[in-house]
């Protein structure tokens, strides 16, 4: 019996994979698996369990015109009811896990190695004692080791693998920051919740425009890996804005990614003034019209409050709207601030 992985996406920015088996409707295999979907009749008649499916092969058995009609069933919903999987899928629920009566999940992990890569990042490695299933884009809940907080980290490495990398900005008295500079050790324990967040790479349908500003490069990476795995028939622009050419970090890893993957362009932009470099200023002094093929991308953008509002901006002022726009805020508490 073949069985797929369901992801369901909750409106609350938590992620719970299930595994489906090739004759199961995923409202079963949920339920099976301890979610609770919204649902009422189980028949396909009441509409309360639609959803929409962004990624992944499905059959729908049945439903009436006054639960979804033809056009939404063209458009990507499904009754989960009635919808079974032929491929791993990804559900976007709309409603919050809270409701389904279920939860991000708590794994215990290990510290593995910390690499301080510049004077504004850390390189943290982790032994997980199970895989998280995750989309690439998504981040964890960290505990901090010797206190009672915790810290939001994207994965910078590949979903579902053993061993989960992280890429953290240093920031002088942050409670991780310390941690990581002045304390951390192999072996000390610490705990990882998710995954959550709303920031996530989707099916690859049109050109890519990738934007990093800083550590916000961490959910590029894990999708250059899962691009690497899978491979894209359209091509990926990725800029990386830092601040100094110490900065860039992990170049030699994005490289080697965008060279296996083969149709990654990188470019690589300097704030500083005292650095030289090819490219200087922000994002958006590199950023026109022609870059955005006039809107026909996918623009995804992980950086710091002022670098969105910026970019949100500069689409304003070329007129041009890409197709899907797809952002995540930093903040300096190392907090996750917004996701859409």
């Amino acid at each position: 019996m073949t069985t797929y992985n369901v992801a369901l996406n909750f409106e609350d920015g938590v992620t719970r994979v299930i595994q489906c088996d090739d004759d199961e409707k995923v409202t079963d295999a949920a339920f099976r698996q301890k979610i609770n979907l919204p649902m009422d009749c189980r028949d396909g008649v009441c509409g309360t369990c639609k959803c929409f499916v962004e990624k992944g092969e499905y059959e729908l058995e049945f439903y009436m015109d006054e639960s979804m009609s033809d056009e939404e069933a063209e458009q990507g919903y499904a009754l989960t009811c009635q919808m079974i999987p032929e491929s791993d899928c990804v559900v976007r629920v709309p409603a919050s896990s809270a409701i389904c009566k279920t939860a991000p999940e708590a794994v215990e992990a290990e510290v593995q190695g910390v690499d301080k890569l510049s004077e504004t990042s850390f390189g943290l490695w982790v032994k997980l004692s199970k895989p998280i299933n995750f989309l690439p884009g998504q981040y964890v809940n960290l505990t901090v080791p010797g206190t009672d907080k915790h810290r939001s980290y994207s994965f910078s490495s590949a979903p579902g693998a053993q061993e989960a990398t992280f890429l953290i900005r240093n920031l002088p008295g942050g409670v991780m920051s310390t941690y990581l500079g002045e304390q951390a050790k192999p072996g000390d324990a610490l705990t990882a919740t998710g995954p959550m967040g709303a920031f996530y790479l989707r099916p690859i349908e049109r050109t890519q425009v990738w934007l990093a500003g800083g550590t916000g490069l961490a959910p590029f990476l894990s999708m250059l890996e899962q691009v690497a795995e899978q491979g894209a028939e359209h091509p990926i622009t990725l800029y990386y804005a830092v601040t100094r050419a110490a900065d860039l970090v992990e170049l030699d890893r994005v490289n080697a990614l965008a060279e296996k993957i083969g149709n990654v362009t990188v470019i690589t932009i300097l704030a500083a003034e005292e650095d030289a470099h090819e490219r200087k200023g922000f994002v958006t002094d590199h950023l026109g019209g022609d870059d955005l093929h006039d809107g026909d991308c996918d623009v995804y953008l992980c950086g710091p409050p002022p670098m969105v509002d910026a970019v949100r901006a500069h689409f304003g002022k070329l007129g041009v709207e890409p197709a899907n726009f797809y952002y995540e805020k930093f903040n300096p508490t190392e907090e996750k601030a917004e996701a859409a």
